[in-house]
């Protein structure tokens, strides 16, 4: 087809339409699909980032129990030594100021035992937690994966779609006069990707406005390629044999 007459070229834009549509759909679900795939990434992210945070707590503590543990030490010693030297004393002043201290250091003890089981439990809370999520996460990765595939395996398919199609649009709009490929670009555009309608019973079926009768008479002739004045939609009527 030579794309000469405005017959040739009006059969070329309405196929030319028809194959931007489908692109347009291709594209369409491409971008779901990679917008899916990114809700997925980010998804096992957010409850990697969750298990780090958890190990990040856990360490943390244990590093606080450390030094508990070292005290604690330090003060069972401390009682330790004061108890042996109870045999030793002579006189009940120094008797007593030895009693008083092992208290004060058993107390401490207590408060220091009590920190650590404190910690302790709420690492090993953590720790379930953790294990949890570390279980959900290799689920998750698991789904992940299988269906990241079917994703990769979908895109490849719209791909190899698109560039055929982009192929033949190519071809199709080469044989038309650059204004109107460029006038038929703008519209599709504009136009959220209908460029050219027909017009039936006296009305454009791109925006349902009625033609001026001289207009729409004037589309049978095929004279020129007419636009609505509405809506500048490209304009065609089906001629009845």
């Amino acid at each position: 087809m030579g794309g000469n007459t405005l017959d040739d070229q009006m059969i070329l834009l309405k196929e030319l339409q028809g194959l931007d549509q489908k692109l347009n759909s291709i594209g369409q679900d491409q971008r779901k699909l990679e917008t899916e795939r990114q809700g997925i990434d980010a998804e096992v992210v957010r409850v990697r980032d969750m298990v780090a945070s958890l190990e990040g707590s856990i360490a943390e503590l244990e590093g606080q129990c450390g030094p508990l543990r070292v005290a604690l030490d330090q003060e069972q010693a401390n009682v330790e030594k004061s108890e042996g030297r109870l045999p030793e004393i002579k006189t009940q002043k120094e008797y007593l100021a030895v009693l008083k201290e092992i208290d004060t250091a058993k107390k401490l003890n207590k408060d220091l035992t009590d920190q650590i089981e404190a910690k302790n439990a709420e690492i090993a809370a953590l720790n379930e937690e953790k294990a949890e999520k570390q279980q959900s996460l290799a689920e998750m990765e698991e789904q992940v994966a299988a269906r990241c595939g079917e994703i990769e395996e979908a895109l490849k398919a719209f791909e190899q779609s698109r560039q055929g199609l982009a192929k033949q649009r190519d071809s199709q709009i080469k044989p038309l006069p650059k204004a109107l490929q460029r006038r038929y670009q703008l519209l599709m555009e504009r136009r959220a990707g209908i460029a050219v309608v027909e017009a039936r019973n006296g009305a454009c079926l791109g925006c349902n406005m009625h033609l001026p009768p001289q207009l729409f008479n004037s589309l049978f002739l095929a004279q020129e390629i007419k636009t609505c004045p509405h809506c500048s939609r490209l304009l065609f009527v089906v001629k009845e044999d």
